[in-house]
């Protein structure tokens, strides 16, 4: 069945608007004036209950809220597209009561209005929405799907052929959404829906992100509610969003960086989004340029997009009048720039403050926490630093000692907010930074061992992060595992990695010829040896700063993370052959993939 819902500037009928107001219990409220301001004061009122983003939205009515390549959204046909989606996705899986009860809804969307619909119908309908990534391969989105125990897979039109094969195997209905070229509309009024009240939002799961980690295969992290709302809160009240504000979004939405941060803040407060496809050099920088409204005001990338950035930069704007009208015009129109989700680079940032003005806001978060410590807005940002804990967050730096089967702590400095106090004696020392707040997440889907050992015996979740304090604020050294590869932004798991590759025939063997090395563009052929010196030595790398993966499937592959000044660290291995074999690059990137 086709559902077309996401045709933008629908105009829907009184009824709708009628129904909004009696299930907020404002019918009569404000008859003489517009009804929406009267929701917007009564939503004040009640603004610290824990409530989904779209709550919201009924405040905002016909402001803009998304401009993607299909047109413009406002909140008011966003909401009303939501909430007739949430009554297929119950009349589907048969839920008369129309709450899910936390059961779990995957959805397959591009980066426009159809996302966000998605994931607001799935909260109305009483479910966890679950973000697939549409670049990821098939074995990858039938994994999340089944391990999530998904009860409905939701995708646009042009991904039903990629995903109906996967979800049919595995048993699990496809609700395909309404093109938006279709141009047709479904004007019948949508039933009343009772959705759930503010207080019973606070503890229910809100949605699950996969994420790699030490172990290999991906774990769902689920948040609640609650912890949404504290990220999104927080980022409010730090980075002073308001409802004036333009954002250009062009990550990936299967991250807490594409979903909370870009997303869920500039809705929270009512601004606009604009939504690119994917991330474009050209595109971005027409935007940042561009006279015409809505105009960019809020930026937030990856150092690669950065570096992409400078790279398009250095190719098209050399005339020194050109660059002075970038620099004039972004330092005019844009407020703030964000970097995060890997190292910033401080080449990239000394380039970036001289192309446009602006020094990158550098911040500290992961899928668990959502963000944790950030520069400040306003203030000196210091190069490399990620600043201070954010509203009702606090961090910890400290390093575990193991007696036996006892466990202890040297804490080197703890802070929060409002400032942060060392140990004395060790200030500097570098420890696990340790988190705990509202924002921390409930669990590891189904993996109870996995997230009791993710946090101490007094409830603080270890980052697996190497940190430090000093110079008043903090500095993220690298992490704890050396399994983790951050390239553009991206955690992967070198040990997923390495089981792909020793999947392939050709190369695990008892009796190997040769090395072959695959760094993403280069190529090298080894003498036989063994293949943990020949990594280290293939990248002109001294040991301690390039370790293979701690915990290696064979001693025939090696994944590791030398350093890449655009991607962070490229994703590297050197492989052994069985004997008589032979593999291309290409052949070897094709199977990595």
């Amino acid at each position: 069945m086709l559902l077309s819902l996401l045709s933008p500037r629908v105009s829907w009928s009184a009824r709708c608007l009628l129904r909004d107001l009696h299930r907020w219990g404002l019918r009569g409220q404000n008859r003489t004036g517009c009804p929406w301001r009267g929701i917007q004061t009564t939503r004040a009122a009640s603004s610290h209950h824990v409530s989904p983003v779209f709550t919201k939205a009924l405040t905002f009515g016909d402001k803009v809220a998304i401009v993607d390549q299909n047109g413009e959204h406002t909140y008011r046909e966003l909401y009303c597209q939501s909430l007739r989606l949430s009554q297929e996705i119950c009349r589907v899986l048969q839920c008369p009561s129309r709450d899910l009860k936390e059961e779990r809804i995957s959805f397959l969307c591009p980066n426009d209005a159809s996302y966000v619909v998605a994931q607001w119908a799935s909260w109305m309908s009483g479910g966890i929405a679950v973000p697939l990534y549409r670049k990821h391969p098939v074995q990858q989105l039938e994994y999340v799907i089944e391990d999530s125990q998904s009860a409905l897979v939701i995708t646009t039109e042009e991904y039903v052929g990629k995903i109906s094969p996967s979800a049919e195997k595995l048993g699990v209905p496809v609700l395909p959404l309404g093109s938006h070229s279709s141009g047709s509309a479904d004007h019948t009024a949508v039933e009343d829906v009772p959705l759930a009240s503010s207080a019973s939002w606070k503890d229910r799961g809100a949605m699950i992100i996969y994420t790699s980690g030490t172990t290999g295969r991906p774990k769902g992290v689920l948040s609640t509610h609650k912890n949404v709302q504290a990220v999104t809160t927080g980022l409010v009240e730090k980075w002073e969003w308001k409802k004036e504000d333009v954002i250009l979004h062009v990550l990936p939405l299967h991250h807490v960086h594409g979903v909370i941060n870009k997303l869920l803040c500039p809705l929270w407060v009512g601004a606009t989004c604009i939504m690119l496809p994917e991330f474009s050099a050209q595109m971005v920088w027409k935007k940042f340029l561009s006279s015409q409204a809505p105009r960019v005001s809020v930026f937030m990338a990856v150092p690669t997009i950065y570096a992409k950035l400078i790279e398009y930069y250095d190719q098209h704007f050399s005339q020194p009048q050109v660059q002075d009208f970038v620099r004039a015009f972004c330092q005019e129109n844009i407020r703030l720039m964000v970097s995060g989700s890997a190292a910033l680079p401080v080449p990239v940032l000394k380039k970036w403050k001289a192309i446009t003005g602006h020094t990158l806001l550098e911040r500290y978060g992961m899928t668990e926490i959502g963000m944790a410590l950030s520069n400040p807005l306003h203030g000196v940002r210091v190069p490399g630093s990620v600043g201070t804990p954010l509203p009702g967050v606090e961090v910890r730096i400290a390093t575990e000692t193991v007696k036996g089967s006892g466990r202890s702590y040297t804490i080197h400095a703890e802070g929060d907010e409002h400032g942060t106090q060392v140990t004395p004696g060790l200030e500097g020392q570098e420890g696990e930074l340790l988190v705990r707040g509202s924002s921390v997440f409930r669990e590891y889907w189904n993996r109870p061992k996995e997230t009791k050992e993710a946090f101490t015996p007094d409830g603080w979740f270890r980052t697996g992060d190497t940190a430090a304090y000093h110079d008043g604020v903090y500095w993220i050294k690298g992490r704890t595992s050396v399994d983790i590869i951050k390239n553009g932004g991206f955690k992967i798991s070198a040990l997923e990695v390495e089981r792909q590759l020793l999947s392939h025939p050709h190369i695990t063997g008892e009796q190997s010829v040769g090395l072959w090395g695959c760094t993403g563009a280069h190529a090298l052929s080894l003498q036989p040896g063994p293949v943990l010196r020949a990594a280290l030595s293939a990248f002109g790398n001294e040991p301690p700063s390039l370790q293979p993966t701690s915990s290696a499937l064979s001693p025939d592959v090696a994944v590791i993370g030398p350093p890449d000044v655009v991607w962070g660290q490229r994703v590297s291995a050197v492989v052994q052959l069985r004997k008589g074999e032979m593999l291309s690059v290409k052949e070897l990137k094709e199977w990595a993939r």
